[in-house]
C-alpha cells in the first residue's frame, strides 16, 4: 500500500491514508501514455476540415476558349487547379480521426499517471472538498492554503459534488473535472492533482 498525507482547508496535514499500490505505486508506463493521450486529442478533434475540389468550385461550366487555332494551351474550364480560383488537389476532407485504444491501455496510463504523480509529490489529497455552496472565494483560499495559488493545477470532483465544481470552475488556471470523466490527458496536464481522500480511494477500486 502506498502512503499518502492527507491536508485540511488549512493546508496542514491531519492524517494519513494507504492508497493501493496496484494503481498508485507502479512503475509508470511512458509509452503507454503518450499512446493514449495522443489518441484522446485525436479523438476530440471536430474532423470539419474542408476544401473545394474543381467539382465543387461554382462556375467553369463553359470552355473558356476552342480547342486549337488560338495558341495557347488547350483548357477545359476555369475552375481547374492551375486556375486562380480553381479547386483544390488533394485539399482536406471532412472525416473522424478517432483512433481505437485497448481499454487495458486506459487503465494502465490512468495508473501510470497516478503513480507519477504521487511519486512526483504533485498529489495532493485533501480531507473533504464538499462546499455549502457554490464559492470561489473558498476555492481561491484553499489554493493559497495549499501553496498552489497562480499555478496549474486540476480538481477532480465526486460525480455528486456539484458545489465544488462550480465553486472551481471560474478559477484561473485550474481545471476542474468529475471522477468518472477522468482520461490520462486531463490529469497529467497539470502542476498539481488535487482529490478528496474519497476519490483518491474510488480511483483505487476501479483502476486496480
Amino acid at each position: 500500500m502506498s502512503k499518502i498525507e492527507i491536508k485540511n482547508a488549512e493546508g496542514k496535514a491531519v492524517d494519513t491514508v494507504e492508497l493501493s499500490s496496484d494503481v498508485y505505486g507502479i512503475e509508470p508506463n511512458i509509452p503507454v501514455v503518450h499512446q493514449v493521450v495522443v489518441c484522446q486529442a485525436a479523438s476530440m478533434r471536430q474532423g470539419t476540415h474542408a476544401t473545394k475540389n474543381r467539382s465543387a468550385v461554382s462556375g467553369g461550366g463553359v470552355k473558356p476558349w476552342r480547342q486549337k487555332g488560338t495558341g495557347r494551351a488547350r483548357q477545359g474550364t476555369i475552375r481547374a487547379p492551375q486556375w486562380a480560383g480553381g479547386g483544390v488537389v488533394f485539399g482536406p476532407t471532412p472525416r473522424s480521426h478517432a483512433r481505437r485504444t485497448n481499454a487495458k491501455e486506459v487503465k494502465l496510463a490512468l495508473r501510470s499517471v497516478l503513480s507519477g504523480k504521487l511519486a512526483d509529490g504533485e498529489l495532493v489529497v485533501v480531507d473533504s472538498l464538499n462546499f455549502d455552496a457554490p464559492s470561489t472565494k473558498q476555492a481561491v483560499a484553499l489554493l493559497k492554503n495549499l501553496e498552489l495559488a497562480g499555478k496549474r493545477v486540476t480538481v477532480v470532483v465526486s460525480d455528486e459534488d456539484v458545489n465544488t465544481f462550480l465553486s472551481f470552475r471560474n478559477v484561473e488556471k485550474v481545471n476542474v473535472i468529475g471522477a468518472s470523466e477522468a482520461t490520462a490527458a486531463s490529469l497529467i496536464d497539470n502542476k498539481a492533482l488535487i482529490m478528496s481522500a474519497d476519490v483518491a480511494k474510488y480511483f483505487g477500486e476501479v483502476l486496480a
